[in-house]
């Protein structure tokens, strides 16, 4: 037997199925537009990346637009030592919020307070003007260290690439201190108690990286803006002394403080085919700069992501923050 449709129920069910349809409709688009939202406030918050936001943000330690830094204080009110990081890109790019989040929580953790700087860049400035802006946070650190709940005497250096040899260059340089400048930042010591490198360049010399790493990482694009040398100019008196200038193994001598470096390159000779800059991160660099300490007594400890097996990262970040930590200690 054939029932027959009530067309009335009919409408009525087709009518609430579009309804639901519509529902759904814009509940989705709702979350999509939340999600939407987050992504964009995400973005647009630098630190939300990080463990909290930082206790001081953009502090100018200098006149350029580009001289500024944050600041992560740990709990307490004693005064804290303080790693200063300083970001990589060539010289040519980068950010101060680029400093890896599980350090800043480590180093938090261990009572270690975190600066994180931007410079001046190699579309506007050349060598030493990335050393100095480097050496000039120190010195404007140590000023506010009062302010800051900071120990002046226990500050150090970190950096990844550029960052690392702009760390290492200020903490092998003679104190850059001028008792006599009238600017209470430039009459402040530049000297550290330890410091790190991540991908560290320990020569800028192409001559010395062609000869210990390879032509390839001596053709790096970021090295003729480094130095705002181009072409032939590379091939002059002025050059070579400016090489032995911005170079950080230059400065090495026996007081000097101790220094860790980590390198994640494949350690072995760059091939024959290798475009221009790879090897810029190659761990010669830093046994370069170890076989120059050990006669000299400078403790360096240069580690590759093999030596930590499975997921690296972490446990290369816990050693680096114990080895700050230790240093610090050794100077109460």
């Amino acid at each position: 037997m054939h029932r027959l449709v009530d067309s009335s129920n009919l409408e009525f069910g087709l009518a609430g199925v579009w309804r639901n349809l519509q529902v759904r409709s814009l509940l989705l688009r709702a979350v999509a537009a939340l999600v939407a939202i987050g992504a964009a406030l995400a973005a647009s918050d630098p630190y939300a990346k990080f463990p909290r936001a930082p206790d001081v943000i953009n502090a100018r330690y200098g006149p350029h637009p580009r001289h500024v830094l944050d600041l992560w204080h740990p709990s307490g009110e004693q005064p804290a030592p303080v790693l200063i990081f300083i970001h990589g890109g060539g010289f040519r790019t980068g950010d101060k919020t680029s400093v890896p989040p599980q350090l800043v929580e480590l180093c938090l953790k261990a009572g270690i307070a975190v600066a994180s700087i931007n410079y001046r860049l190699s579309d506007e400035v050349h060598f030493p003007a990335f050393m100095l802006d480097g050496a000039r946070a120190v010195q404007y650190t140590r000023l506010w260290a009062g302010r800051w709940r900071l120990d002046p005497q226990r500050i150090a250096l970190c950096g990844v690439s550029a960052g690392a040899g702009i760390s290492l260059w200020v903490a092998y340089h003679d104190d850059l201190a001028d008792p006599a400048s009238s600017d209470p930042v430039a009459r402040r010591s530049t000297r550290v108690v330890a410091v790190a490198g991540l991908g560290a360049q320990t020569t800028y010399d192409p001559r010395a990286i062609a000869k210990f790493i390879g032509e390839a990482a001596a053709r790096h694009p970021a090295l003729e803006p480094f130095y705002g040398l181009y072409g032939h100019e590379l091939q002059t008196p002025r050059a070579f002394r400016l090489f032995e200038e911005a170079s950080p193994i230059t400065y090495l001598t026996t007081d000097d403080p101790p220094t860790f470096l980590y390198y994640n390159e494949p350690d072995e000779p760059l091939p024959p085919d290798a475009k221009p800059g790879y090897g810029i991160h190659h761990p010669r660099f830093g046994r370069l700069l170890l076989e120059r300490a050990q006669p000299l007594g400078v403790q360096v400890i240069v580690r590759h992501e093999q030596d930590y097996g499975e997921n690296p990262l972490p446990k290369m970040l816990g050693e680096l923050v114990e080895f700050f930590r230790k240093q610090f200690e050794n100077v109460r």
